[in-house]
């Protein structure tokens, strides 16, 4: 079965980042597939390069990181609720005339679109946070 998954949740403001986590280890673990985690709203700060977690808290960012990198994960930030809240990568950086970037390596931004193509090539989608 082929899973979409989109995020909400800050990784630090609610459980629904951290849940998304646990339940795409498992799809993984299950033998199942994950066509695409779409970050939305408040859940672009999933991507942020600049999250910095104190040392006895979960590295949520790491965390996604590794699970990218291990199952080559299309991990999707909504460029329009990134923009809103300072996540940016290189070009959209250069584009708006801003002094840095902060996307988080293994992350991309993308539109709607890419959550709507997700929908319609996945047996189920499966949201968290709100």
């Amino acid at each position: 079965m082929q899973f979409t998954l989109v995020v909400y949740g800050a990784p630090h403001g609610s459980q629904g980042a951290a849940t998304a986590l646990r339940f795409a280890r498992a799809v993984l673990t299950s033998g199942h597939g994950i066509y695409r985690v779409f970050f939305y709203a408040d859940g672009i700060h999933n991507g942020s390069a600049l999250t910095a977690p104190p040392q006895d808290e979960q590295d949520l960012l790491g965390q996604w990181q590794d699970l990218q990198q291990q199952h080559q994960l299309d991990l999707t930030v909504c460029i329009a609720a990134a923009q809103r809240r300072g996540v940016l990568s290189e070009s959209e950086a250069s584009r708006l005339e801003k002094p840095a970037a902060n996307l988080a390596e293994g992350f991309e931004l993308a539109g709607l679109g890419q959550l709507a193509e997700a929908a319609a090539l996945s047996d189920r989608i499966v949201t968290f946070g709100g």
